[in-house]
C-alpha cells in the first residue's frame, strides 16, 4: 500500500483500536491522525488513549499528529483537519474512529484514486454501499451523486473546492439551482432544509459542505458495488449517529473482488440513488422500502444479528 490514510478520532478509544487495527493491517507508509478536545473532564481520558492507540505504530510508517489542544467542534476540527492533510498530501484515505473497513477496502480506494487522478469528472470515492444486495450493472462500482463519508478518498485537485461555510449555497438556492443539482424535486427540498440549516450554523457538521461542494462543482462519486465499511458508532456516545435502528447502522462488512470490472461510461446511476435517497431522506420516511429497511434493523438488534 502507497497511499497516506487520515484517521479523525475523538474520545472513543474503544472504537479508535478496532478501526486503528483495520489500518495496522493494510500497512500505510503515512499515518496522519486528527483529534478534536473535548469540553467535558470526563471524556479528556478517553481523548488521550484514543490518542496513544492512534499513533502506536508497529510497521514502517510515518506517523503526523493534528491534535486540537482546546475543543473545536465538528465543523472546525474536521474541516481544519481535512485542510491540514491535503496541504500535505496529493491523495488520501480518509477513515474516523467508528468505520470500520473491510481489508479490500484500501485497495479499492488506491484503485480508484489512481484510476481517475486526472478525471475532474470524479471527485469522492466511497466506500459504503447502502444499496442492500441491488446491482444494476455487473461492474465493480457505480457513479454517485451522494458521497458517502464513512470511509472514504479523495485528492486534493478535488478538496480545494470545499468550502466549510458554503457562501456559494444561497445564490444557487434563490436561483433554483437544487434540482439540476440533484436530479430530483424531492431530494432537492429535503437537502435544501438541510443546507439552510447548515449555512446558517445550525448544525455542527462538516460533510453536508462537502456534498454540496462536489454537486455545485457537477462531479459525480463513486461507489463500490459490495459495502467496504460497517459504521459502529451508532450509540448513546455519538454526535450525530445515535439511532441504533437506523437502518445503515453496522451493515455487514463484504469483499471487493480484484481485478476491478471498470465500467466504460460516466454516467451516475439514477435509480440506486433513488433507493439510497428513499432510505436515507427524512422526506421518504413513509416509503414501503424504509419502513422495511426499519423493521429490519429492529429484528437484527433484538436478535444479537448484524
Amino acid at each position: 500500500m502507497n497511499t497516506p490514510v487520515a484517521l479523525l478520532i475523538f474520545r472513543r478509544p474503544d472504537l479508535t483500536e478496532q478501526v486503528f487495527a483495520a489500518i495496522a493491517a493494510a500497512r500505510p507508509p503515512l499515518l496522519l491522525v486528527i483529534s478534536d478536545w473535548p469540553t467535558q473532564p470526563t471524556d479528556q481520558a478517553k481523548c488521550l488513549e484514543a490518542r496513544r492507540i492512534a499513533t502506536q505504530v508497529t510497521w514502517p510508517c510515518e506517523v503526523r499528529i493534528c491534535f486540537a489542544s482546546e475543543h473545536m467542534g465538528c465543523k472546525l476540527r474536521v474541516s481544519s483537519g481535512l485542510d491540514w492533510v491535503f496541504s500535505q498530501v496529493e491523495e488520501a484515505i480518509i477513515l474516523e474512529d467508528d468505520c470500520l473497513p473491510h481489508p479490500t477496502f484500501f485497495r479499492f480506494c488506491e484503485e480508484m484514486l489512481a484510476h481517475f487522478r486526472n478525471d475532474g469528472r470524479i471527485g469522492h470515492i466511497s466506500g459504503s454501499n447502502f444499496q442492500k444486495g441491488f446491482q444494476r450493472s455487473p461492474y465493480s462500482y457505480y457513479f454517485s451523486r451522494h458521497m458517502s463519508i464513512w470511509g472514504w478518498a479523495t485528492w486534493r485537485r478535488a478538496w480545494r473546492d470545499y468550502d466549510v461555510e458554503m457562501r456559494l449555497w444561497p445564490q444557487l438556492r434563490d436561483a433554483g439551482w437544487q434540482t439540476d443539482m440533484l436530479g430530483s424535486a424531492q431530494e432537492a427540498r429535503r437537502l435544501e432544509a438541510g443546507w439552510n440549516m447548515v449555512h446558517a450554523g445550525q448544525v455542527d457538521t462538516w460533510d453536508s459542505q462537502w456534498h454540496f461542494c462536489r454537486l455545485s462543482q457537477g462531479t459525480y462519486g463513486v461507489t463500490p458495488n459490495v459495502n467496504l465499511i460497517s459504521n459502529l458508532g451508532f450509540r448513546s456516545d455519538a454526535l450525530h449517529t445515535r439511532y441504533v435502528f437506523d437502518p445503515f447502522a453496522e451493515q455487514p462488512l463484504q469483499e471487493m473482488t480484484f481485478p476491478l470490472a471498470h465500467p466504460p461510461y460516466v454516467i451516475c446511476d439514477d435509480l440506486s440513488d433513488q433507493r439510497y435517497a428513499e432510505l436515507a431522506f427524512p422526506i421518504f420516511r413513509f416509503h414501503p422500502r424504509r419502513i422495511a429497511a426499519l423493521i429490519a434493523a429492529r429484528f437484527r438488534r433484538v436478535n444479537g444479528t448484524k
